[in-house]
């Protein structure tokens, strides 16, 4: 395997590890909050930057996907940590699970933050 490819296995095993710390009664409400952004937005079939834009286009999957999931974890209690890299090796190691609800929701949530985003600026904009 490539060394390139073997980090993005290592990071898609470290971003489970921490879905599955994320779900664990023991972790605080703060690593919880931001587990759950790090996830979505690692998980999200849009970025902040587009893919296609030549090289900032990647600067988020390469830079602030592994750094939210190393800032993250670092919250976390070490137990948990360790017990859910472990559940996230085997896991990975056959296949992510794919799951189309979640898919739609974090979708949804873009299209939501989206137009927040547009309504705000509209509104500022057109300010009498």
């Amino acid at each position: 395997m490539t060394p390139w490819r073997e980090r993005v296995v290592a990071l898609e095993a470290e971003t489970y590890a921490l879905y599955l710390a994320y779900r664990d009664p023991r972790v605080p409400w703060v690593a919880r909050v931001l587990a759950a952004l790090v996830v979505g937005y690692a998980l999200s079939p849009i970025d902040l930057i587009p893919d296609f834009i030549p090289i900032l286009g990647y600067l988020d999957d390469l830079v602030l996907v592994p750094l939210g999931v190393w800032l993250v974890l670092r919250m976390m209690p070490p137990q948990v940590v360790a017990e859910s890299r472990v559940r996230a090796r085997e896991t990975v190691a056959d296949g992510l699970p794919v799951s189309r609800p979640a898919s739609v929701v974090i979708v949804l949530i873009w299209v939501v933050s989206l137009a927040v985003v547009g309504t705000v600026i509209y509104r500022l904009l057109h300010r009498e």
